[in-house]
């Protein structure tokens, strides 16, 4: 009845509730009902124009059946072709019509193309005058097809890009709150695909670009410049001749003239790419070659101005010839062999250094394109017949007075070093006697730079570097400690650290390792056995670059299990040995036990272990756990030793020995998991007793970690995975339960428990309360990690901790521990068991309790829940802590009246970056925040009026609106802390007072 009905609504209605069921079930009709809704909605098109969208919308659905007869999707684009005018149509009706030539596109493609050039005229004329974002992605798509598919354009290629081109530079600017996501970026990058997809558009795209880079809006500019570079990748000399001269003038404008960088950038990369194209094309016999006229162009243009290295357009000219010259090899050549003479000639004839750095700069940026092309050919000449002279230059530039100039000739040098066949035999030996100089007798910065270039030319030349450097140094080292009585201590240690730096530095390929790791162990032997004021830094420094050393060598298996061999049995042995003399009331090799020492030695163990194979990781803990547990020292280098090595044993003259569970944790918290540690059990419940017992912070704190490392290794026992997430026992109103549903007979779960018992009586009283917080924490931070269900059970009893007077402001530090990585174990790097998100899921867990039991707590305890509170914040990714900010921004407030200046650094430091992300929310408390802000810049501590500071500048971050009434406010406050007395406040305060 709807059909057929006289009034165009009603039957708008019927067609539309057609359409909606065919929208339903296009896919299970049969191909003779195909046909037949094809015929009748195609007579439709003729109708009244109410009923069109409802059309439209039901030969969609059919444009999508599987079943449709060839033939009849031609039909129905002519139709829509001749019966509709597409753009007096509504937004979502016009889509609706792209969609149904997509649908088409991708399944009758043949048949579309039968149709010839019309199917392309017919999509102009539906696509003209298209202003809708959402409809233009999908137009832009159709008209990339058109191309690609090879659909024929015929007559139409101008109307065609005349089409699309319309909107070129794309210039939109998405509604607030935009529903649909449409960025003007996603437009420019589907137009800019359209009109480089074809060199058929070359003739009209080309003076549309030329015009466009002409005109004084910076954006249409960048759109230009991007899209020639764009064509560039599938343009030829015919389609870029005629064009070429006033793209070139376009192009050398712009870099002579324009103050933007991003302008500068994309001229270049223009200009790099017209070459590359011009590079790649092939010539008939004939034909003129556009290649060498347009790099003569850009010399003629450019040369020039390379002789005044005091002008601001040698820098643009430079930069041009660069990126023309890095196209190809044939531009490489065909620049470099006008303008190297050139540059060497100006180096020699100005004796500025300001103004042969500007000359030895240029030069280094075409010496560095040299490397884009491999080895350098002695056919080619150009760079190879200049080797004396270039390395002349960058010669005397190392010998130069000028520190600046000293720099480029270290950069100029590792690009000659790393060119293939250029610099013989002897010049190689010039060029490492130099970097000796340089990383030795130079300038801080000389020196630096020096030891970076050996590392890189290291690998390349090992032989020269093992056989020339590292005696050398090695020489320096020894001669130095005799002559140290004669000479200033400071410049001693000074030499003393460059030489150990550069011993370091160079240790970048596995046979000059086997060179340098006995010298810098041998100077260790010396050092340590001083009794100088100075020795514990002296030691530190060789422990330093051994570090380095180590982690230079981790990616080599070979210099990686050489480095664990030679260095971590001899620091065990020399820490054991100075252990026993200490026992044995001996002076010698003190030094060592102090725990600066002891924590510089950590990282090298930990580094030259970490890499180890399992099989060489297994074959060393075999030796290093006896070491601990039976005193077994026959592995040991100079293994005479005055007494017995107990560290675990008791009384007080083992206390030097029970130091060393430092390098114990060290080795064993860095082996990979997959790795079985030898009588594991008994180690873990030494370990649990010494971090219990222990009276000396440092050994009781390493024992605790240690242990901490071991268990979150620890393989889980039965039904304590991560999937285990039920209630736990443990814990549950006190640490001393039984553990009768988590797994009985698994030895995690017994460990774990020996620990709550152990731990739980320590912090009730005692003198073993701080041990016992520490173990806890530790623990905890393990457990957190991996996930483990205790986890929740002991987070549960260090909120509880938060109460205590005496313990609660560690505890509230203690939660810092829980969420930072600790940079010694428990982290992925020493292949820790570290689950992903653990940071969100404790703060899931945890802050609502942290909340509740703030609002709970006694007046003498409530800044620990805040110091607790605002460490878990302060560690939590942003884009989480924006979501949970309208229910936590009036405690973060609270803390900042807080009196313990810890407390109000961390908040401080966590509402820095929310006011840049969450600006919307911040504004509704502004009043507040200037008000708080504005109290702390008076804070007695630096750090917290720093802090403050920061804050009252990220304020101006807000909407203008919302800061305008406080303006007058904020710059009298800010005017106090301009005259601070440490300069580090009043350089903030200058800055926050200017934005403001």
């Amino acid at each position: 009845f709807c059909l057929e009905n006289t009034d165009p609504r009603t039957r708008g209605r019927g067609i539309q509730l057609l359409s909606q069921v065919l929208l339903q079930c296009y896919s299970l009709l049969q191909e003779k009902e195909v046909l037949h809704l094809v015929l009748f909605y195609e007579s439709r098109l003729q109708d009244h124009h109410l009923v069109i969208p409802s059309v439209l919308q039901g030969l969609r659905a059919l444009s999508m059946c599987e079943v449709l007869s060839p033939g009849l999707a031609v039909s129905v684009l002519k139709a829509i072709f001749q019966e509709v005018h597409v753009q007096s149509l509504l937004q979502l009706d016009r889509h609706t019509v792209y969609s149904i030539i997509t649908n088409f596109m991708s399944t009758r493609e043949e048949e579309l193309k039968g149709l010839g050039a019309d199917f392309t005229f017919g999509f102009i004329q539906v696509m003209d005058g298209e202003k809708d974002p959402r409809n233009l992605l999908v137009a832009f798509q159709i008209v990339r097809d058109l191309i690609a598919k090879n659909y024929a354009l015929g007559p139409f290629v101008e109307e065609l890009f005349e089409v699309t081109s319309c909107y070129f530079p794309v210039d939109f600017t998405p509604p607030p709150n935009d529903p649909h996501g449409i960025q003007r970026e996603d437009l420019i990058l589907s137009l800019r695909a359209v009109l480089a997809s074809t060199p058929q558009f070359a003739e009209f795209l080309l003076p549309l670009l030329i015009e466009k880079l002409d005109s004084e809006l910076q954006s249409a500019k960048l759109d230009s410049l991007q899209t020639l570079t764009a064509c560039c990748a599938i343009y030829g000399q015919k389609e870029l001749q005629e064009f070429l001269p006033s793209l070139w003038s376009s192009l050398r404008r712009e870099v002579f003239q324009t103050a933007s960088e991003k302008i500068e950038t994309e001229c270049l990369a223009a200009l790099h790419a017209l070459s590359a194209c011009l590079s790649r094309s092939v010539l008939s016999s004939d034909a003129e070659d556009l290649l060498d006229s347009f790099l003569s162009s850009i010399l003629q243009d450019c040369r020039h101005h390379l002789c005044e290295p005091d002008m601001k357009l040698v820098w643009p000219s430079a930069k041009l010839l660069q990126a023309a010259a890095g196209a190809s090899l044939r531009t490489y050549h065909h620049i470099t062999h006008s303008v190297l003479p050139l540059l060497l000639e100006q180096y020699t004839k100005h004796p500025q250094s300001s103004q042969r750095r500007t000359i030895l700069e240029m030069l280094l940026g075409f010496l560095e394109l040299q490397q884009k092309w491999g080895p350098v050919e002695e056919d080619e000449g150009t760079l190879l017949s200049r080797q004396a002279p270039v390395c002349s230059v960058v010669f005397s530039a190392l010998t130069d007075a000028s520190v600046q100039l000293q720099l480029v000739g270290i950069k100029a040098l590792t690009v000659l070093g790393s060119l293939q066949g250029f610099l013989s035999s002897s010049d190689v030996e010039l060029v490492v006697d130099h970097l000796i100089h340089l990383a030795l007798h130079e300038d801080s910065q000389s020196s630096e730079a020096a030891m970076v270039a050996a590392g890189s030319l290291a690998p390349i030349y090992p032989k020269v570097f093992s056989g020339r450097m590292v005696p050398r140094l090695a020489e320096e080292l020894q001669s130095g400690r005799a002559e140290k009585a004669e000479e200033s201590s400071h410049n001693w240690s000074s030499l003393q650290q460059r030489c150990l730096q550069a011993l370091a530095a160079v240790s970048t390929h596995t046979s000059i390792v086997k060179e340098t790791v006995p010298v810098l162990l041998q100077h260790f032997q010396k050092v340590q056995k001083g009794s100088e004021a100075g020795n514990t830094q002296d030691i530190v420094s060789v422990c330093q670059n051994l570090h380095r050393v180590a982690l230079q060598c981790q990616q080599d298996a070979e210099g990686c299990w050489y480095f664990h061999q030679m260095v971590v049995p001899c620091l065990l042995a020399m820490a054991v040995q100075a252990a026993m003399q200490e026992s044995t009331q001996l002076a010698l090799g003190k030094a060592l036990l102090e725990e600066e020492v002891l924590t510089a030695m950590v990282p090298v163990i930990s580094a030259a272990t970490t890499h180890l194979s399992p099989e060489l990781a297994a074959q060393s803990v075999s030796h290093v756990v006896p070491l601990f547990l039976d005193g077994e020292v026959s592995f040991l280098p100079q293994n005479s030793f005055p007494c017995s090595f107990q560290p675990f044993g008791d009384g007080e003259c083992l206390e030097a020995q029970r130091r060393l569970v430092a390098l114990l944790m060290a080795f064993v918290c860095s082996l990979p998991r997959n790795v079985a540690i030898p009588q594991q059990e008994w180690l873990l419940r030494e370990l649990l007793a010494l971090s219990c017992s222990c009276n000396c912070p440092f050994t009781a704190t390493t024992a605790a970690k240690c242990f901490a490392g071991l268990v979150n290794k620890h393989p889980a026992g039965k039904g304590a995975g991560v999937d285990a997430m039920g209630p736990c026992p443990l814990l549950v109103g006190g640490m001393t339960q039984s553990v009768p549903s988590v797994c009985p007979g698994q030895q995690l779960d017994e460990i774990l428990q020996l620990a709550v018992n152990r731990m739980e009586p320590s912090l009730v009283e005692g003198p073993c309360r701080m041990q016992a917080l520490t173990l806890l924490l530790w623990v905890t931070k393990a457990l957190v990690l991996r996930y483990h269900p205790l986890s929740s059970c002991l987070t549960d009893k260090l909120l509880g901790l938060l109460g205590n007077t005496e313990l609660g402001p560690v505890v509230a530090d203690g939660f810092s521990l829980l969420m930072v990585e600790s940079p010694d174990v428990l982290h992925k790097g020493c292949h820790a068991d570290v689950r992903i998100m653990f940071r969100q899921r404790f703060f899931t867990d945890n802050v609502p309790k942290l909340v509740q039991g703030f609002h709970g707590a006694g007046p003498d305890v409530k800044a620990n829940y805040l110091k607790g509170l605002s460490h878990v914040l302060n560690h939590l990714p942003k884009p989480v802590l924006v979501t949970e900010l309208p229910t936590l921004l009036s405690l973060l407030l609270e803390a900042l009246s807080c009196s313990d200046h810890v407390v109000q650094l961390s908040t401080l430091s966590c509402l820095q970056p929310l006011l840049l992300e969450a600006p919307q929310i911040m504004s509704l408390h502004v009043d507040t925040l200037v008000t708080k802000f504005l109290n702390l810049t008076s804070s007695p501590t630096m750090a917290v009026r720093i802090a403050a500071l920061r804050c009252a500048h990220a304020l101006t971050c807000l909407p203008t609106p919302v800061l305008l009434p406080y303006k007058a406010r904020v710059i009298r406050a800010l005017a106090k802390p301009l005259d601070d007395k440490k300069r580090l406040v009043r350089k903030e305060a200058v800055a926050a007072r200017g934005e403001w």
